[in-house]
């Protein structure tokens, strides 16, 4: 059985006063759940946090029901995946804020008895650092209807099938932007917000179900997330990471991947992390004179 501490025992098991570590009991039952035989759905796999997801739980041998807009990088991580772990990938090229061709596409999974056993919702994206009041509407509109109606009707989708089979768990991926706000990211936080409101409310109303549901609530990550919200400009959005080491995508899919796998009875309801040298949305230290508040 593999565990998240692989990196670790690889680096120290032949180093024979170390070897009675690797069966410490926090270190051999790391891992409770099998994902072999399940099926895990992610939006928004095509980059960043969901293809790092994919990556994550092909390599502990779970059918991956990857959703994306860009089909080209679908397929290419549909490739990559099958290739190094053998998996069963289905990759559906989907708008997740496209109501229509959401109940459509996602019908048919229904119809042929498609169930996950764990949803992802991790489609979301950002744009601008403008005033609320200065936000052109497409954006705060893109905004809403990515991060907020998106992951609306994925789940509207897939719960009811989950209370009917009495299984299953949904992670929404949230951020501190759930917790607090910024100048700047006000549509954004509030669309995150929202996120932390609906998981919040699915918790309560699955309460009498085995069915967990959990958000994690990344800090600050180098993924194509900035390169969104700055229209592809990448000096403003290398600028973001100046000076300070940012989470990975890696970084959040192993936490991810540890809440998934976590005893039936445990839900860890929301984690929040953040690279070492941040301490909120608007606090980073970047060196000796350069901590931004």
């Amino acid at each position: 059985m593999k565990t998240p501490f692989r990196g670790t025992i690889n680096q120290i098991r032949y180093k024979s006063k170390w070897r009675s570590i690797i069966n410490l009991p926090f270190i051999r039952n790391a891992m409770k759940q099998d994902f072999k035989n399940q099926t895990v759905m992610i939006t928004g796999a095509s980059s960043g946090f969901g293809a790092a997801f994919a990556e994550a739980f092909a390599r502990e041998g779970a059918s991956l029901i990857n959703i994306a807009r860009r089909k080209d990088r679908l397929q290419a991580l549909e490739s990559s995946l099958q290739e190094k772990y053998g998996v069963e990938i289905l990759s559906i090229e989907l708008d997740v804020s496209d109501e229509k061709a959401v109940v459509e596409k996602l019908g048919l999974l229904a119809k042929d008895s498609i169930v996950p056993d764990l949803l992802i919702n991790n489609a979301g994206m950002v744009r601008g650092l403008n005033k609320v009041w200065e936000t052109p509407p497409q954006d705060w509109n893109e905004m809403i209807d990515i991060n907020i109606k998106g992951l609306l009707n994925v789940s509207a989708q897939i719960i009811p099938h989950m209370v009917k089979k009495n299984a299953g768990h949904i992670i929404n991926v949230g951020s501190i932007s759930s917790h607090d706000t910024y100048p700047g990211g006000g549509i954004y936080c509030a669309t995150k917000f929202a996120v932390k409101a609906i998981t919040d409310t699915l918790r309560k109303e699955l309460v009498n179900t085995p069915i967990r549901v959990s958000m994690i609530s990344p800090g600050m990550a180098e993924t194509e997330f900035s390169l969104v919200r700055f229209a592809g400009d990448k000096d403003k959005a290398n600028a973001v990471y100046e000076n300070i080491q940012p989470l990975t995508a890696e970084d959040v899919a192993e936490i991810v991947l540890f809440m998934a796998t976590r005893p039936p009875h445990v839900n860890l309801a929301d984690v929040v992390v953040y690279p070492t040298h941040q301490a909120s949305v608007s606090l980073v230290y970047r060196g000796e004179g350069k901590a931004k508040s």
